[in-house]
């Protein structure tokens, strides 16, 4: 099948888009407040952007607590989302007005370069900058969405899952998204080398 992407005219009851773009890394974002309040928000839209300097970045739609919050405060973290978290992580996206830490259950670790606590349960995490914001308008030129722009400040990574040099990512099962309400889990890995 081929459908127009801008006319959305696909037929289905649920957008496919989602679930071609796959699988895509949840950021599991914390800020703080001006005035220190906590928030803990699963963003399906993420990725890593460059590798030296590091730069992550996820899609918010419409603004949200955690974007007004990097906004004004310039900084979040990210705590990997792992198949052993997932029930926490599922809390988190609920639209709540108390403190998703607590809702969930789960630990505020202190970070080392900025504000916002880590997930401590997450086997690694990232201290990161604003960098921009970029509006995502769409045919009228309205942006609803954005997307979040952040240098890696600092990196965690739980030393069980260091070995012989090298992060054994299968080890932390790390869940993606997929579409529609579906999940993904890295449970092993394998390796190929680029051609020279």
């Amino acid at each position: 099948m081929f459908y127009d992407a801008v006319k959305n005219d696909h037929g289905f009851a649920i957008d496919p888009f989602k679930a071609i773009v796959v699988p895509r890394p949840i950021g599991w974002v914390s800020s703080l407040s001006p005035d220190g309040k906590s928030n803990l928000a699963p963003y399906s839209y993420f990725n890593a952007f460059s590798q030296s300097p590091h730069y992550v970045a996820f899609g918010s739609g419409p603004r949200k607590d955690t974007m007004r919050n990097i906004e004004e405060t310039g900084e979040f973290t990210f705590s990997l989302a792992t198949f052993d978290l997932r029930e926490q992580m599922n809390a988190t996206s609920a639209h709540v007005s108390v403190d998703e830490f607590e809702l969930a259950g789960l630990t505020k670790a202190p970070s080392q370069i900025v504000r916002p606590p880590r997930v401590a349960e997450s086997p690694a995490s990232l201290e990161c900058c604003l960098h921009r914001i970029v509006p995502l308008p769409d045919d009228d030129g309205k942006a609803e969405n954005f997307l979040i722009i952040g240098r890696v400040l600092g990196i965690h990574i739980d030393d069980r899952f260091i070995h012989d040099g090298r992060v054994d990512t299968a080890a932390m099962r790390p869940i993606a998204r997929l579409g529609y309400s579906e999940y993904a889990t890295v449970t092993e890995s394998w390796r190929m080398r680029r051609p020279d």
